[in-house]
């Protein structure tokens, strides 16, 4: 979380509801390893990364789900995943994020 904490803090202080997107898993091969961070808050900003740029889109839209009240959320991205493929993840590996609204 070091690269996107002080964006979380600053968005805080400021207001914002903030999202966090966290890599719990990684199967073969990823862009990302597990415990990297990306965080979205409720004016649309994103931080950090949770792949090459190719699930991002997506999580942001879950996201905005879980800070509209939804409850939490576990994501698959994969080889397998015919939305991955859609979303560019070409890589071959799987990636299991967790989108949760950060409670300070």
């Amino acid at each position: 979380m070091k690269d996107v904490i002080e964006d979380v803090d600053r968005w805080v202080a400021d207001g914002a509801q903030v999202a966090i997107a966290t890599i719990t898993a990684t199967r073969r091969s990823a862009p990302r390893p597990p415990g990297a961070k990306m965080a979205i808050n409720d004016r649309g900003e994103v931080s950090g990364m949770v792949s090459g740029g190719c699930v991002e889109g997506a999580v942001v839209e879950v996201a905005d789900k879980v800070l509209s009240g939804g409850e939490p959320e576990l994501l698959t991205f994969g080889i397998a995943d015919e939305e991955a493929w859609d979303v560019g993840l070409p890589c071959g590996g799987e990636i299991d994020v967790w989108v949760e609204k950060f409670q300070p």
